[in-house]
């Protein structure tokens, strides 16, 4: 199963193109939820919300919507993984209020943090097993054994990245889930996707979960609505292949 979305979904230039032009943004979410099955909340990165908003976003969506929140920039930036008990304390007592909405968690590293895999493991091990967490080193220092057998035994996610079309991360399969994020595309208008870098991720994930194991989908190339038009644009070719994948525009 392929969850298909983007992340977030509070972006003025998507008026007139995703949302209907008279539409209040307070109803933004209500609207995004009703077509996609899943989203990317990006902006708990730089302030991470209230617990009362995460209740407030599991009231608005439906049953089958499923939030996959970024770690908020303290743990991964500021603290740069040092001392994890509080941030992580803090932020699960607060993304907790989703529910059963509450979906992967996402560890975006600086791309100035070399390896360090002692700090790592123990931020990891103080995530419950029933929350999912997907890792993105930007560092290459990062691309080791040490690191593919470490996220293995927390069942953590080498969450895969793209961008101008190519992956920028090792494609190993570390948990029971995959994690895709899709930055940027080289298709006119830029930064859309072309029909072949699509195409060729659809196999990838094919080839590494198949039908058997959820993977993530996330567009971040939100100018001008390329992010909504590329996540439709897959979930329509990976459905003419016969891969089931959540809901799109």
């Amino acid at each position: 199963m392929i969850l298909v979305g983007t992340s977030g979904w509070q972006y003025r230039d998507w008026r007139d193109r995703f949302y209907p032009a008279g539409l209040p943004q307070r109803c933004w979410l209500e609207h995004y939820a009703a077509h996609f099955a899943t989203v990317e909340v990006n902006n708990a990165f730089y302030r991470l919300p209230e617990r009362a908003t995460f209740a407030q976003w599991r009231a608005r969506t439906p049953d089958d919507f499923c939030v996959g929140v970024k770690m908020s920039r303290y743990l991964t930036h500021i603290k740069r993984l040092r001392e994890p008990a509080e941030p992580v304390e803090r932020f699960l007592s607060r993304a907790s209020a989703l529910g059963d909405r509450l979906g992967p968690v996402l560890l975006q590293l600086p791309p100035t943090l070399r390896a360090d895999i002692a700090a790592l493991d123990e931020t990891l091990a103080l995530f419950p097993p029933e929350v999912r967490v997907a890792v993105e080193p930007r560092h290459r220092s990062w691309w080791s054994d040490e690191l593919r057998a470490t996220l293995t035994r927390r069942g953590a996610a080498l969450c895969w990245a793209d961008r101008r079309g190519r992956p920028v991360t090792p494609l190993w399969r570390t948990a029971d889930f995959g994690y895709l994020r899709l930055h940027e595309g080289l298709a006119d208008p830029r930064p859309r996707y072309g029909r072949a870098a699509l195409t060729s991720w659809i196999d990838r994930l094919a080839d590494t979960y198949g039908d058997g194991a959820p993977s993530y989908v996330f567009f971040n190339n939100d100018p001008a609505g390329a992010a909504v038009t590329d996540a439709s644009a897959l979930a329509r070719t990976a459905a003419r292949r016969g891969m089931a994948v959540t809901r799109t525009p």
